[in-house]
């Protein structure tokens, strides 16, 4: 059995999701699977001096990654969107005429499902589709699109074209599967699999022990809140810079990078922010020192989108024995949080609550670790690298059954 992948983006990139695909290939190796990644060569967020090569063979043989050549990913949006579009065309070729058993596509980018009805046409080969987030949702976080527009439509028309033609959709919340659900998918097309964390790897670090401390500059002492991500409008990273002005006291540790990166800066410089240190998104392997940083940390999100995605660096935090600081919407993450007592929730867009979740942390923090230790165990009871991944290995392989 083999498994293609169409994916935008992998190694040595940074962006969220790649685990998926490293967790998934390599426990379909462990069954005797073969997987085949096609993906554009590496532009986003690439560290200085990275190596990579064109064709690369991981997991003992069972698993290639083939390269193809694209011009680099900036930050016009029209190249941007044109770059989308071809490697689209390069993905289909790949489609069309790959030997593979059953074609596993992502939800980034969305336009990705349109190549699909063609190779249902002529190839047959039936397809897993994994729903990170929610299309068209999403376009209204980044403010391109407003609902019931002209973009808003388009986006609708693509995501219902995907979620047809596709055999299985893997859903990472539940939020998500009743959105689905609402617009017309067939539950039993759903499966619920959530995003999970590598537990032996993002661990609880001691301040004592965390080197990122002293390499940012950062006081040990101090009560501290750690927001990593990227600085956009969905994520509504003004909030963060809000309830820092609020709290002069507790200190701020800020890791990413975005669109919003310059309007954050000049925010901090005038509005002399000095508990807010801003710095740049730090590489996986340091995920662990990042989170362990705060005595809690952020999730947000811009009201509304708590429907369309589901913040898998909440699983991050938790396993890093840190509590979760929540400003989104009411769902999921909320009775996660609460029923489980591993963090706070507020309301998105809601500055005074999201103020009080802080200070209720900061001025009591033995309840505070308290919860960083529900975190953790959550993470341990729940949601381990070898459960998630093999649950994605036997979808798959299940619709190759059928």
């Amino acid at each position: 059995m083999k498994i293609l992948i169409p994916f935008s983006y992998y190694h040595p990139e940074q962006c969220a999701g790649l685990f998926v695909i490293d967790d998934m290939t390599a426990e379909a190796a462990r069954q005797g699977i073969e997987s085949v990644i096609t993906v554009p060569t590496p532009t986003r967020n690439v560290a200085p001096g990275a190596k990579w090569d064109r064709e690369e063979i991981l997991c003992d043989g069972k698993v290639l990654v083939h390269r193809f050549r694209m011009y680099g990913e900036g930050k016009n949006p029209v190249l941007r969107a044109l770059r989308y579009l071809f490697c689209e065309i390069v993905q289909l070729h790949y489609m069309l005429w790959k030997e593979y058993d059953v074609a596993f596509i992502d939800s980034t980018p969305p336009i990705q499902g349109l190549k699909l009805p063609i190779v249902r046409l002529l190839r047959k080969k039936p397809v897993v589709y994994n729903a990170q987030d929610l299309f068209p949702e999403t376009l209204s976080g980044t403010g391109l699109a407003k609902q019931g527009g002209l973009l808003w439509k388009i986006g609708m028309w693509v995501s219902n074209v995907t979620f047809r033609n596709s055999d299985k959709i893997i859903a990472i919340s539940n939020d998500i599967k009743r959105s689905m659900v609402a617009r017309g998918v067939p539950a039993e097309k759903i499966e619920v699999v959530y995003n999970w964390v590598d537990e032996k790897a993002v661990q609880p670090v001691a301040k004592e022990d965390n080197p990122l401390f002293d390499e940012f500059e950062l006081d040990r002492n101090k009560f501290t809140i750690v927001y990593a991500g990227n600085l956009g409008n969905a994520q509504n990273i003004g909030i963060v810079l809000a309830g820092a002005k609020e709290l002069p006291e507790v200190q701020f540790a800020v890791f990413g990078s975005g669109g919003l990166e310059k309007e954050v800066r000049k925010r901090i410089s005038n509005e002399g922010l000095t508990n807010v240190h801003l710095n740049p998104l730090q590489p996986l392997e340091r995920v662990k020192y990042v989170y362990s940083l705060g005595d809690a940390c952020i999730v947000s999100c811009k009201e509304g989108l708590g429907g369309s995605a589901m913040p898998s660096k909440s699983w991050s935090i938790m396993s890093c024995g840190r509590p979760v600081v929540a400003s989104f919407d009411e769902g999921e993450l909320k009775e996660i949080l609460e029923n489980n007592n591993c963090g706070v929730f507020s309301h998105a867009g809601n500055v005074k609550e999201f103020v009080a979740a802080i200070r209720q942390m900061a001025t009591n923090r033995e309840k505070c670790e308290e919860m960083g230790k529900n975190a953790r165990q959550f993470i341990l009871n729940n949601l381990t690298k070898e459960v998630g991944a093999k649950k994605y290995v036997d979808i798959i392989k299940s619709v190759v059954k059928k």
